[in-house]
Formats: C-alpha cells, sequence, structure tokens
C-alpha cells in the first residue's frame, strides 16, 4: 500500500476492481437486508409454489389429456378438450348463466350497498348495529346460508309461499328451485345479501377519506342527497368501487357453493353455473380432463372479465 501528501490530505491507493467485480459487489448492509427479506418471504412462496402455482400448472397439463381421473394413464389430446366445449350445449348453458349471474349479481350488490353505506356514513342513528346485521350474511359459511334459503323456498312449508298465500297471492306460489324458469333467480337472490354486506363494510371504511368540507359545502349551494352523493362522494372514493366490483365481478364467474346446495345446477341444466358443471363432469362423471379444460375457461374469463373492466374503468378516470 502506497501513500501520497497531497494539498494536505493522506490518499490512500486501493487495489482497483474488475469490471465484474464491481458490478457484482453488493455492500454489507444490503447483504443483510436480501438475507432477512428471503429469509421472510420464503415460507408464503413456498406456500404459493406448493398450494397455488403447481396446482395450476397441473390443471393446464390435465385439460390436454383425456384423463378419468382414476387410471394412470393420461394420453395427450392436445386442444380436443377446449374444441369440445364449443359444441358442449351444457357448456352454453352455464355460461350464459354464469353472464347472468355476473351481471345481476356484481350490479345489485355494488349499487345496494354503495346507497347503504353512504346512508350509515352519513350519520343515522344505529350505524353500528346496522354494519353488523348487513356484514353477518356474509361471515356466515355459504352452506349454511344456502340450506336457510332451501328452506325459504320450501314449495309446502317455505316461508315465501306461506307468505304469499296469506295476501291472497296463491297464483304466485311455486316450487321456485324446481322449476326452470325460476331456479337460477332464486339462488342468486340468496347470495345477493352476502355480497351486500361484503360491499358495504368496504365502502364504508373508505368513505372515512371523504372530505366532509366539500360536502357540507355542497349542502349550503342547496345540492340534494343524489348530487352530492354523485357529484362528490363516488368521486373520491372510485378506486375502492373499481376494487369491489372487480372482486365481485371475479366471483360471479367462479360461484359454486350456493347453486351445488340449493339446486345442483337443476332442474336440467336450468340453474348449471360453470364451476358446477366443472365438479360433474371432472368427479361425477370422471372426465377430469374435460373437467380440467373447464376449470381453465372459468380462470380465463375471470382474469379477461376483471382487467376489462379495470382498463376501462380507469379510462373513463383519465378522461
Amino acid at each position: 500500500m502506497q501513500a501520497g501528501m497531497e494539498g494536505g490530505a493522506t490518499r490512500v491507493n486501493r487495489p482497483k476492481r474488475g469490471f465484474v467485480e464491481r458490478h457484482l459487489y453488493v455492500p454489507p448492509l444490503r447483504r443483510q437486508q436480501l438475507y432477512y427479506a428471503i429469509v421472510f418471504i420464503s415460507p408464503a412462496l413456498a406456500l404459493y409454489l406448493v398450494f397455488m402455482l403447481y396446482p395450476f400448472l397441473t390443471t393446464i397439463y390435465l385439460s390436454l389429456t383425456n384423463w378419468n381421473g382414476a387410471t394412470a394413464n393420461k394420453d395427450f389430446v392436445g386442444l380436443s378438450n377446449y374444441a369440445r366445449m364449443f359444441g358442449d350445449g351444457a357448456v352454453l348453458q352455464a355460461f350464459w348463466n354464469n353472464a347472468v349471474w355476473v351481471l345481476v349479481g356484481t350490479a345489485s350488490p355494488v349499487i345496494i350497498g354503495l346507497f347503504l353505506a353512504i346512508i350509515l356514513w352519513s350519520g343515522a342513528r344505529g350505524s353500528l348495529f346496522f354494519r353488523t346485521v348487513y356484514f353477518l350474511p356474509f361471515v356466515l359459511p355459504l352452506v349454511v346460508v344456502a340450506i336457510v334459503w332451501q328452506w325459504i323456498y320450501h314449495p309446502i312449508f317455505g316461508p315465501l309461499n306461506r307468505f304469499l298465500d296469506s295476501i291472497g297471492l296463491e297464483q304466485i306460489s311455486r316450487g321456485w328451485l324446481g322449476e326452470p324458469g325460476t331456479a337460477l333467480y332464486a339462488v342468486l337472490i340468496s347470495a345477493i345479501p352476502g355480497a351486500v354486506g361484503f360491499v358495504v363494510v368496504v365502502l364504508f371504511a373508505a368513505l372515512q377519506s371523504v372530505d366532509e368540507s366539500q360536502v357540507e359545502a355542497s349542502m349550503l349551494d342547496g345540492a340534494s342527497w343524489f348530487q352530492r352523493a354523485w357529484y362528490i362522494i363516488i368521486p373520491q372514493i372510485a378506486p375502492v368501487i373499481t376494487m369491489v366490483t372487480s372482486i365481485t365481478l371475479i366471483g360471479g364467474f367462479a360461484v359454486f357453493d350456493n347453486v351445488f346446495v340449493m339446486t345442483g345446477g337443476g332442474p336440467g341444466h336450468a340453474s348449471e353455473v360453470l364451476a358446477t358443471y366443472t365438479y360433474s363432469s371432472a368427479f361425477q362423471q370422471n372426465q377430469a380432463g374435460y373437467g380440467s379444460a373447464l376449470a381453465m375457461l372459468i380462470t380465463v374469463l375471470s382474469l379477461v372479465s376483471a382487467v376489462v373492466f379495470v382498463r376501462l374503468r380507469e379510462r373513463q378516470r383519465n378522461d
């Protein structure tokens, strides 16, 4: 090591690192941070790889085979399972039912939940009580909710038909879950309260960040309740509304519990959705390869619809 005097200061000439060494060198503090990051991320990453990524990749592979779910033979059939879906009338019926569920089951909870959240945020009495009541259907197990609604719709002992009979509307009473024209909508109605509870709680939390001074100023200017909500409150929580709508939208393509417990997709395929038909194909008809292809269809539809909705919503905000 050589030392020289320059301008009254001692300069130490250290050996210069090479090009590769300079670019690969990591400071000790940075190495320590990287070490702790790996330690904390590894468990979650391992769980994700084992329980999410691996099953997803396996499903893609199985969708390209004719595996029956029981034997060891998995003959590769390419895209024939996907081609089969376009000629399967049950798939088309299930897709249409999912489309109805997505439209009605997304719009209704978001609109109702937003309305209720704004009312509760505006200072209505018993806000905590009503928030709990609205959120209760969401936290209850879906199977329990489905069984309760199945009892409500009972054609003989159900409270709904008894109420209609008591007010002189016997002609409307029917087997709500047993008729093709009403089965899907009856199941859909049973799922709306839970979705509304989720929307109310999330949007109520988002409303806490709304600038109340703007709301008070609009009241002084004579703005109606609807005008305050539409022009002042909703724009400030628009990102949260987009997030809630996207989650509800994805849930519309993945719905399973309510339909499976209440109707099993029947009568016929009147209330069949893609998830119940996937289950039926894979585990009841022993067509695991075809069921895997249907599962991939649900995944693609959910992701594409959510991405398209978010992009359109963001474009509207930017305009």
